[in-house]
C-alpha cells in the first residue's frame, strides 16, 4: 500500500546534488517526491539569480510502497527514513494521505507563505478554526495564526509534529468554523 514517507537528507545544504534531487531524477510514476521549495537569490559570477530551493533542507516526503522505496534509500547513503519516537522499533513516519494533499494544495495555491517549525507556532496563537470561502484558496480548513499588533493575518496548515505552513490570507474570506 502506498503511503507518504517522511524521509531525512543528511547533506549539507550547499551541497550540489541534495536528494531530493537525486530522487526526482530516480522518480517513476510509482515514485513522487514532494518537498516545500521557497525562492532564493543567489550570486553566480557577479550576477544574481533566483532558483527554487527546499525551504527546510532535510525534509523531504516520498509517495511509495516501502518495498520499493527501501532499495532507494539503501542506495543514496545520505537519505534516511524518519522515525516515529517511542513507536516501537524501526516504525516509519508517514502522513496520511489527505493530509499531505491538504498541505500540498494550500502551498501550490498561495502568493505568499512561510513555514514553521512544530515548536516555533506556541499553541497559544493558534486561534480559531476556519474555511477559506472564495478566492484561490477556496475550501481550505485550518486555524487562524493571530499575533498581537500584526495586520496580517494567516491560514495555519499543519502536517502535525514536522512542519507548519502560514499562509497569508484576506479577511473578507475567512469563514469561522465553529464547533
Amino acid at each position: 500500500m502506498k503511503k507518504w514517507y517522511v524521509l531525512r537528507d543528511l547533506t549539507r545544504s550547499n551541497a550540489k546534488l541534495p536528494a531530493y534531487k537525486r530522487l526526482g531524477a530516480m522518480a517513476s510514476p510509482e515514485l513522487v517526491v514532494y518537498t516545500p521549495m521557497k525562492e532564493r537569490v543567489t550570486m553566480v559570477e557577479g550576477k544574481a539569480r533566483k532558483e527554487e530551493v527546499p525551504c527546510i533542507h532535510d525534509l523531504l516526503f516520498v509517495y511509495a510502497e516501502r518495498e520499493e522505496l527501501d532499495p532507494v534509500v539503501a542506495a543514496i547513503g545520505t537519505l534516511q527514513y524518519r522515525f516515529v519516537r517511542g513507536g516501537g522499533a524501526g516504525r516509519a513516519m508517514t502522513v496520511r494521505e489527505e493530509e499531505m494533499n491538504r498541505f500540498m494544495s494550500a502551498i501550490g495555491r498561495a502568493a505568499a507563505y512561510r513555514l514553521y517549525a512544530p515548536d516555533e507556532v506556541p499553541a497559544s496563537l493558534f486561534g480559531k478554526r476556519i474555511r477559506m470561502v472564495g478566492g484561490v484558496l477556496d475550501g481550505l480548513e485550518g486555524r487562524l495564526m493571530s499575533r498581537r499588533g500584526s495586520k496580517v493575518k494567516r491560514l495555519i496548515v499543519e502536517l502535525e509534529g514536522l512542519v507548519a505552513a502560514g499562509i497569508e490570507v484576506e479577511g473578507q474570506y475567512i469563514q469561522e468554523i465553529r464547533p
